[in-house]
């Protein structure tokens, strides 16, 4: 399989030089190993990993043997297998003192692993790593997050290959799973099937001990049909037939293998009647509308649930841009208690800058007249944007600007 270059190289090459460990986290097939063996060629660093047996037998049973017998610089994989090596890591980097001198990975999200995030506090930086952001697959251009600033928006959008809607939707139907890029889409409903089966089945087995796969299988299908939807819990538990505090334990399994994630609403002491659901997401838009049963990018892009899935698809690679920027995000949507919202914002050096989302071609500055809702919050309101189907990058007038989906 052909590498693609992942835009966390530079993070990641630039954390090792900085931190005694290093560990990469995100779901299954996302390219974690591959990227970090890719980093390792033409070193003497040594790899093993916890997916071979008799190694992991050997690291949960004997873990000081397995430090003394790997000795850094490593890269151990799947981590996840044997926590208990983490204090023996803890140990080795306190006594050598050496930067990078170890790197791991793990398909689970290390701050949501039971017991072991602080183990390795103030020796260990975390890195998220998702299916392949659109930048990597068509741009190809140095990963920056998304800003509304007026020179670098026009920068992007000049430099970025026009994108027709049908192309967008075709991005989103492939996804991001570097197996279905780099060999092409005709495996791409085995490929999904078998990941659904293979992985996610092994991997909640192992999170939450013997469960109904079927109900398991309706379950993430009712999770896919509400993306970008405020969450409900009693609407997901009744389409996959289970209680409500099975759908909470698996919404924290999927969360915890790095399939999902919240985006909590904005509020501050000054925006009291605001309303406290989070919003769900997928990193991955492929694994959406192959749950959700689409059969190609144009019948998606027809159909009820192309909006929804299409503010997924922004909103993820939003956040990617962030975490391969080795940036925290801090990403919000706002809906006051009469059901004005704002999409998404953030905050940054005391400014909110707000984003809608939509399936147009052509906005008007009607679309932002949300954004006013954020002047009671008592912070600065900065530049704006509506983020759309065009492929221009437009002002719509000196605070808010149309952005192209092709850029974010």
């Amino acid at each position: 399989m052909a590498y693609i270059k992942r835009d966390m190289e530079n993070t990641f090459s630039a954390v090792t030089k900085q931190f005694k460990v290093v560990l990469v986290t995100g779901s299954r097939q996302v390219g974690k190993t591959t990227m970090m063996k890719k980093l390792m060629e033409d070193t003497d660093r040594k790899y093993v990993s916890l997916d071979e047996l008799t190694m992991r037998s050997l690291a949960k049973t004997d873990p000081a043997t397995f430090i003394k017998t790997f000795e850094p610089p490593v890269f151990i994989d799947e981590i996840q297998y044997a926590p208990e090596l983490f204090s023996y890591i803890k140990s080795q980097v306190d006594k050598r003192q050496q930067n990078g001198d170890y790197w791991l990975s793990g398909s689970q999200i290390f701050r949501l692993m039971r017991g072991v995030s602080e183990s390795l506090a103030g020796r260990v930086i975390l890195l998220d790593l998702f299916p392949l952001s659109q930048n990597e697959i068509y741009n190809h251009k140095p990963c920056r997050p998304l800003s509304t600033d007026f020179d670098e928006l026009k920068e992007r959008t000049t430099n970025i290959p026009a994108a027709r809607p049908i192309d967008i939707y075709t991005r989103i139907f492939n996804g991001g799973m570097p197996q279905i890029i780099a060999e092409g889409i005709n495996n791409r409903e085995r490929f999904y099937e078998s990941y659904i089966r293979t992985y996610l089945e092994r991997d909640v087995r192992d999170l939450s001990g013997n469960i109904d796969v079927l109900k398991f299988h309706r379950f993430i299908i009712a999770v896919a049909a509400r993306t970008a939807q405020l969450i409900n819990f009693k609407s997901i538990a009744d389409d996959a037939d289970i209680d409500q505090a099975t759908t909470k334990n698996w919404l924290n399994i999927l969360e915890t293998l790095g399939l999902i994630f919240y985006l909590y609403p904005y509020s501050n002491n000054s925006l009291k009647r605001t309303i406290k659901s989070p919003k769900l997401y997928f990193y991955d838009s492929g694994l959406v509308a192959h749950l959700t049963r689409w059969s190609n990018a144009e019948t998606l892009m027809n159909g009820a649930q192309s909006g929804a899935i299409l503010e997924n698809f922004v909103v993820s690679e939003i956040m990617k841009g962030y975490h391969n920027s080795g940036i925290e995000p801090y990403l919000h949507y706002f809906r006051d208690k009469d059901n004005k919202e704002i999409d998404l914002l953030w905050e940054a050096n005391g400014t909110l800058y707000p984003l809608e989302i939509k399936k147009t071609a052509n906005p008007n500055n009607q679309l932002v007249k949300t954004f006013r809702l954020l002047e009671k919050s008592g912070k600065k309101v900065g530049n704006g944007g509506i983020v759309g189907l065009n492929d221009d990058f437009i002002p719509l007038d000196k605070e808010n600007f149309v952005i192209p989906i092709k850029c974010v």
